[in-house]
């Protein structure tokens, strides 16, 4: 394996303009070290390089990874050496991995996120992040869904990746996620291995019944689906969102667009 494979580039979200200032200044981000997040190429400290992503609170610089750096050193230490002038507190001998750079660099281009999703963290790689164009083109997944999202972009089909749903106190993430104009449209990479075990299928059917109490409705593709069936599968896909009313459109969410099977190009607009 190459090294332009290895997922080690972090997106990390960047908490509030202080911490930004602080990543300019004095050259380090931190992660608890108590949370069970901590992504493994920060504990494993193979992490080659770090962006960040700035959320609403950037308010017109916000949903969008603007600054990265090379990683020089990540290390173990208390918040009170990071925060030496902070009162004490039950916090102060708390653990924090520590990532240090020498200086943030910006980004020629933003990588935006058109839907304004809350990003915690997204693993991905260098040829990734080089070539992103927005967040979803970050998501490093398998290859199943790897092809699936290629084949999404190409048929301008807007689905959000990894997307976060709660329902009471589970958290699923689904493979891609179409908004659509009278519904939410799911659709799940299922590898032939994995979910024809029958405790994955049990757990797949509870799953889908609690995303349907929400308001989703979930379309699962197989791996024969997606290699051997992947015009069917992207025209089904197309259809389900005709009569959801049509994807809502990224730009404007108040705008809808469909899709023509004549000549494949958008309707609605």
């Amino acid at each position: 394996m190459t090294a332009k494979h290895n997922k080690d580039v972090l997106i990390a979200l960047m908490p509030s303009p202080a911490d930004l200032l602080i990543a300019m200044n004095q050259g380090w981000y931190r992660i608890p070290a108590s949370k069970k997040i901590v992504p493994k190429s920060v504990k494993n400290n193979t992490l080659k390089l770090i962006a960040f992503y700035q959320p609403r609170v950037f308010k017109d610089q916000a949903f969008a990874v603007r600054f990265y750096a090379p990683v020089e050193d990540i290390k173990i230490v208390k918040r009170k050496i990071l925060f030496p002038d902070e009162s004490v507190n039950e916090k102060s001998d708390s653990d924090y991995y520590k990532i240090e750079f020498k200086k943030l660099l910006r980004l020629p281009q933003p990588i935006i996120s058109r839907l304004h999703r809350r990003i915690l963290f997204i693993n991905t790689t260098i040829e990734q992040f080089e070539t992103a164009e927005e967040i979803n083109d970050l998501f490093n997944e398998s290859p199943l869904e790897e092809h699936f999202w290629s084949a999404l972009k190409t048929n301008d089909i807007h689905a959000e990746r990894q997307y976060a749903e709660q329902v009471k106190s589970k958290i699923y993430y689904l493979d891609f996620a179409v908004l659509c104009k009278r519904s939410k449209l799911g659709i799940e990479c299922d590898g032939n291995t994995y979910h024809m075990r029958p405790e994955s299928v049990q757990y797949d059917k509870r799953r889908n019944n609690d995303l349907e109490s929400l308001g989703w409705n979930v379309l699962r593709y197989t791996t024969e689906d997606i290699y051997s069936n992947l015009d069917k599968s992207i025209s089904q896909v197309k259809e389900t969102i005709n009569r959801y009313g049509g994807q809502k459109n990224p730009v404007d969410s108040n705008k809808v667009i469909g899709f023509s099977f004549d000549d494949q190009e958008s309707l609605f607009d």
